[in-house]
């Protein structure tokens, strides 16, 4: 270990201690001493809706990658589980997006024995003798140090032979986990990536003496699978049980005994080398992270160049039982297509399926990849011979392409043909090439942003009345909100533009992540609340017993957004009982590459799916009368030097990818607040980035709520504006938030940096407007959020 490396570690020991203290109180030690099954009292994210939607969800998730006849198992026949994440199973990745205090906690093994399983115990129970060992116990690491997978354990010969000798007939289960975290990425080595020699040579006896072999992997995130191959008619059937919250090991038993027919699909493409995919190249460096492949990420590039490097493709995954697919509608308008498709269960058992609508652009024109998804419906649960029709809207913006010189989303002419598991469903002809929609360019030069931003800036402050009105009186109708905000001194504007300073805010329910609004004396005195943050997006990150659910990744493989908004209406609900107002997810950007260490928490390759399942995410906390802000806009593909380094994209992979998924959950979703992220995107900080969050945002967009940033941001001057420095620079770009609100990580209290009102009222400094501005941004979020607190505060 170089000086370097030893000082980062011991830097990121102080943060990781210090965000267990400001999060978690006292629940971490004893959330580490959890037995198997153990369920706390005092929990209310216990009940049979919110459990049994987590477990569907999980269960609909998992993906059958193989399976010549082993599954669905039956409780007569005998299993031998192997591997220690029978018991050392993953529920969640690390850090802020899965530090969730679940109440109880399902592995594979219980879940096993909860479905009635016939599990040959003297293995069973070795295997937790030696888990549960001081010297095997799993590792939980610590901030950003978290493990990479569990090294496996070695059964004594005895064991092992006794297990052979007794269970001739039975069926073999062998599970491999590996974990996600945030702070870190996955490496390209054994134990992360690829599997370890211990996970070879395991694999090699069980199948050397076991005829029937079933495969879990419990990841969160796309891993080598070449192996899979190797072993060929050896290994009998393969799942991918993604990281499914506290139910997932009753999920996986679901799954393997048939209580469940698997339905998960791949929200993202497996090759056949990690080198395969074009972004590898430069992954994870410091200073620059250039994307060199444009638009071409997952699929798209895969489809085009290198169809014969696609291990499984993107949406794959098998079923219990089979479906055929027939086109049953195709209706164009001058906006877009209506695609309806006949979807019937052929098989002999019930199951689900879910119908991807690819379109085929013309091949003149701009360079396109071969096809590009366009939407996606799951059927109900179908029996053996009951059908379904479903119905895809795909709008011209769907099927419209980015050209750069024209600044346009554009339709080349010629056919677009439109499919779904190989069936042709419909297609048009356009004859002559359309202009669907033109923005403003991404590139502009520094005198052109410079005349976008003070076109931009308010004219006048708004002129205070000199009448001490409380925020009350804007909802009785007796002022207006510009009145409100115009009658705020300098002190109470900068504090409405930041939060109260520090994580686990007294202001806020025990655990939260930071408090906005009403965090200083003189607001509370004009009835202005304090909205509470908690971090998620696995559930809740309090200092409180919280539903854990599945993972991002887990329930994009659903593609069931009516599922997915269920779920989350139902988090809302408790997060009214906690006390939280806002939920800081979904995490939405996309998986570009394998090794991300947030991939996790973040849905899939491609923008449309991740766009609809983070709306679906967002419309179901807004209908249980709370609030989702989407993250980490945008770019936050890496987790390495994530605070340093600089996103380099094309404009065209930008708008067709990056900032596309974005769009829809904007559109689709309407949150009321985003985040930014942490990294620069061509040269400027998120936080900072007028273009991303004035220009596309709010004017293209018409986003119309607050914007915050990740927590803590990077002090940089405005080159634009040289006087603006820190707070200033970012609530000129219209980012109205500064979170938790202190400059330090470690502060208890806030102290203002005085960046914000430093310049006020000079030549080239912010001006009052802009922050009243940025005020008003934040003060019409706690209005939709706390409308009923803030009319009580009048009476």
């Amino acid at each position: 270990m170089g000086i370097f490396q030893g000082i980062k570690k011991g830097a990121d020991r102080v943060l990781g201690r210090a965000m267990e203290l400001i999060t978690g109180s006292g629940l971490d030690q004893e959330l580490l001493t959890l037995e198997d099954g153990e369920i706390k009292d005092g929990a209310v994210c216990r009940s049979e809706e919110l459990t049994g939607l987590i477990r569907a969800a999980a269960a609909d998730s998992f993906v059958l990658l193989k399976n010549n006849g082993a599954l669905p198992l039956k409780t007569t026949d005998t299993v031998a589980v192997f591997g220690r994440c029978q018991y050392d199973w993953f529920h969640v990745g690390y850090g802020s997006g899965g530090d969730v205090h679940a109440p109880y906690l399902v592995n594979l093994i219980d879940g096993l024995r909860n479905a009635g399983a016939k599990i040959y115990e003297p293995l069973a129970e070795e295997y937790r003798r030696l888990c549960r060992s001081k010297e095997f116990a799993a590792r939980k690491g610590f901030w950003g140090h978290w493990p990479l997978s569990h090294p496996e354990v070695h059964i004594p010969s005895d064991v092992w032979n006794e297990t052979v000798s007794n269970c001739s007939d039975a069926c073999a289960v062998v599970v491999i986990g590996r974990a996600s975290g945030e702070d870190r990425d996955s490496l390209p080595k054994k134990g992360s990536y690829y599997l370890t020699d211990d996970e070879r040579e395991l694999l090699d006896i069980v199948t050397e003496h076991f005829g029937r072999v079933v495969v879990i992997l419990n990841i969160g995130s796309i891993m080598d699978l070449t192996w899979l191959g190797d072993y060929g008619d050896k290994i009998s059937a393969a799942l991918i049980a993604w990281l499914g919250g506290q139910e997932s090991g009753n999920a996986a038993a679901d799954v393997l005994y048939g209580a469940v027919n698997p339905s998960g699909r791949l929200p993202d493409t497996v090759a056949k080398a990690l080198s395969d995919y074009p972004s590898t190249e430069g992954f994870g460096a410091k200073n620059r992270t250039v994307y060199r492949e444009g638009i071409y990420v997952g699929y798209r590039h895969f489809e085009k160049f290198a169809k014969d490097r696609i291990l499984f493709p993107f949406g794959f995954g098998l079923s219990y039982t089979d479906f055929s697919f027939e086109p049953h509608g195709f209706v164009r308008t001058k906006t877009g297509v209506f695609i309806s498709v006949k979807v019937k269960n052929t098989g002999k058992v019930p199951g689900k399926t879910a119908a991807l609508i690819f379109v085929a652009p013309p091949k003149d024109g701009l360079d396109k990849p071969a096809r590009v998804l366009v939407g996606f419906k799951k059927t109900r649960s179908l029996a053996p011979g009951e059908e379904q029709v479903l119905t895809v809207v795909a709008d011209n913006r769907a099927l419209a392409s980015f050209s750069v010189e024209e600044h346009a989303f554009v339709m080349d002419a010629g056919e677009y043909a439109f499919e779904a598991e190989g069936v042709h469903l419909g297609g048009f002809t356009l004859t002559e090439r359309i202009t669907v929609e033109s923005v403003h360019s991404l590139t502009p030069t520094r005198e052109e942003l410079k005349a976008r931003i003070e076109a931009a800036i308010p004219d006048e402050p708004l002129a205070p009345e000199s009448v001490d009105f409380s925020l009350a009186s804007v909802l009785e109708n007796r002022i207006t909100l510009d009145e409100f905000v115009a009658d705020l001194s300098k002190p109470e504007l900068e504090a409405l533009t930041r939060g109260h300073g520090m994580m686990n805010s007294p202001l806020g329910p025990k655990g939260n992540a930071g408090v906005f609004g009403g965090v200083i004396k003189p607001l509370q005195d004009r009835g202005v609340p304090a909205v509470s943050c908690c971090d998620g997006p696995a559930g809740l990150r309090m200092a409180a017993y919280c539903a854990l659910i599945p993972c991002g990744t887990a329930l994009a493989a659903t593609f069931d957004t009516e599922l997915v908004e269920a779920l989350h209406t139902l988090l809302a609900h408790e997060m009214e009982f906690h006390g939280a107002d806002v939920r800081l997810a979904p995490g939405m950007n996309l998986h570009r590459n394998p090794l991300c260490g947030r991939n996790f928490e973040y849905f899939s390759e491609d923008p449309v799916l991740s766009g609809r399942m983070a709306a679906a995410c967002v419309r179901g906390v807004k209908a249980g009368g709370r609030a989702a802000c989407p993250k980490h806009f945008a770019c936050n593909n890496q987790e390495a030097f994530r605070n340093l380094n600089d996103s380099v994209v094309s404009e065209r992979a930008l708008r067709e990818l990056y900032l596309r998924n974005f769009e829809i959950c904007v559109k689709e979703g309407m949150p009321d607040l985003i985040m930014t992220s942490y990294n620069k995107i061509n040269g400027v900080y998120s936080h900072y980035n007028f273009d991303l969050v004035t220009t596309v945002l709010r004017d293209e967009w018409g986003f119309d709520g607050a914007v915050m940033t990740d927590w803590w941001m990077q002090y940089r001057r405005s080159p634009e504006y040289p006087k603006l420095f820190g707070s200033a620079y970012r609530v000129r770009s219209q980012v109205d938030l500064l979170m938790p609100g202190a400059r330090g990580h470690l502060a208890k209290r806030y102290s203002s940096d005085g960046t914000l009102l430093r310049t006020i009222g000079k030549k080239g400094g912010i001006t009052k407007a802009e922050i009243q501005r940025s005020a008003k941004n934040v003060l019409n979020v706690i209005i939709k959020l706390k409308r009923e607190e803030i009319e009580k505060t009048e009476n």
